[in-house]
């Protein structure tokens, strides 16, 4: 089962839940993007947003804001053992959601477009 909730929370998880399935230690990575207008979403659930509505869909999504600032986190979580409380590391990516350009098979990268830069 997919897990939801915050995302760093979910990392935790995602590491506690294979640390214990493995019986040692586990680093799991998470990564999501998200909308400051929609106040984070679709965040940890972008995958399931882009496979339903595709990247025009994210973009319509913001059709109606003004705001198109956005961040993307990727969150690493560290569990050294069944029993541990999993560390996590967040690597935070300010920029804003632009219409599709670029290659189109990579997730969400061709509407993501980091703060400073021209591209996506």
């Amino acid at each position: 089962p997919e897990l939801q909730g915050e995302p760093e929370d979910i990392s935790k998880e995602k590491a506690r839940l294979a640390s214990r399935q493995v019986n040692g230690p586990v680093l799991v990575e998470d990564t999501c993007l998200c909308f400051n207008a929609l106040k984070g979403l679709p965040g940890p659930y972008i995958k399931w947003f882009l496979e339903k509505i595709g990247h025009e869909g994210l973009n319509n999504l913001l059709h109606a804001y003004e705001d198109k600032s956005a961040y993307a986190l990727c969150i690493f979580s560290l569990c050294l053992g069944p029993d541990s409380e999993p560390l996590s590391f967040v690597g935070k990516t300010e920029g804003k959601i632009v219409p599709p350009r670029g290659p189109l098979n990579f997730g969400w990268d061709p509407i993501f477009q980091p703060d400073g830069y021209m591209e996506t």
